[in-house]
């Protein structure tokens, strides 16, 4: 097993056996209340919660994004997460393709993804970072062709690559890279933090470089400052790391932030999305899709019935926040009224 694919092994186990540790920061949701309408005037089953993304229907605004191991386990996630995607009717971003790319393994990445999926969109990912090393433009092509993805995940981790040893440090010149995948791509491109949070001025900067859509992925979920800390081996190297923990945007204010600034583009929110009244949340505040990851980890990782059944029950919470405020569509979510609220959402 290469350094990257035990590294990768060893982020999925930190995740699943530490998650007190590195989910205890804030998304903003919490602070968040909606106004309960005691009369609907609707049905609970005629709430709609479909969306149209990138051209493609979705029958709820949940995208699984962005979950990876070594081989073995990325084939694992990426079978009960395609499958489970494909029968609700939900978006999957897979895990980084990195190890693929550079030609160690393709297990997991394979076409019979698409084959699992047949009616998903399936986006395809590696990190910004990358970018600095590869002909970034034939890898876009070659990512998105090798799973036959509908457009392609560029994941963007800076402070994770500073406080990782070996880590990749080295982001001059990133955006012109993004800039040059964009204007080379006839797929849609969207970017990513990973828990850190896109502030609005950033989502600025990666709209006009041709970006399609924005993934805030926000303060509030996993930290992967906190696990790097505790894989790491040196106690020196998790005293570099500890003060960053809580670092970040918190993904309410990062949705707010966004839509303030990019008015029109596509915006996806992740980091601390638990349940589907957080979902319902980050569409008030002016999110289009949410995604998921950690939190469905452990069921993606025991069989494809396990997270069909945690998704169908976040569906349920998200239609009666839809049914007890009275919206019938997400479009009439996103203009209920709060009770109580952080100043920042009266930007939106």
């Amino acid at each position: 097993m290469s350094d990257i694919e035990r590294r990768k092994d060893e982020h999925l186990d930190i995740v699943l056996r530490d998650e007190p540790f590195h989910a205890r920061r804030l998304s903003g949701f919490e602070d968040i209340r909606f106004a309960h309408c005691a009369l609907p005037e609707l049905a609970l089953n005629d709430v709609d919660l479909g969306v149209r993304f990138l051209g493609k229907r979705m029958q709820a605004p949940i995208l699984i994004s962005s979950m990876t191991g070594g081989p073995a386990r990325s084939a694992e996630l990426n079978r009960h997460i395609a499958e489970a995607c494909d029968e609700l009717g939900l978006g999957f971003g897979v895990g980084s393709q990195r190890i693929a790319l550079e030609g160690r393994s393709q297990v997991g990445f394979g076409k019979d993804l698409r084959k699992l999926a047949p009616n998903a969109p399936i986006f395809a990912n590696f990190g910004a970072a990358q970018l600095n090393e590869w002909n970034g433009p034939d890898m876009a092509r070659q990512a998105v062709d090798m799973i036959e993805a509908d457009g392609l995940i560029i994941h963007l981790n800076p402070l994770q690559e500073a406080v990782q040893p070996d880590g990749d440090t080295n982001w001059s010149n990133i955006l012109a890279r993004i800039e040059e995948v964009c204007r080379t791509s006839d797929f849609p491109v969207i970017c990513k933090e990973v828990g850190a949070g896109i502030s609005g001025r950033v989502a600025e900067q990666l709209t006009n470089a041709g970006v399609s859509v924005i993934d805030v992925a926000g303060a509030g979920g996993t930290s992967w400052v906190a696990v790097e800390a505790a894989r790491s081996t040196s106690a020196a190297q998790r005293q570099i790391a500890e003060p960053f923990i809580d670092w970040g945007i918190p993904t309410g204010q990062a949705i707010v932030d966004v839509r303030a600034h990019c008015p029109n583009i596509p915006i996806i929110a992740s980091g601390g999305i638990r349940n589907g009244l957080d979902a319902a949340k980050a569409v008030r505040l002016g999110a289009d899709l949410t995604g998921l990851a950690a939190g469905v980890l452990r069921s993606a990782l025991t069989d494809t019935d396990a997270i069909i059944s945690q998704l169908d029950q976040m569906i349920s919470q998200l239609r009666i926040a839809c049914f007890c405020t009275g919206s019938r569509n997400l479009l009439q979510l996103r203009n209920v009224p709060l009770v109580a609220a952080p100043t920042y959402v009266n930007q939106c």
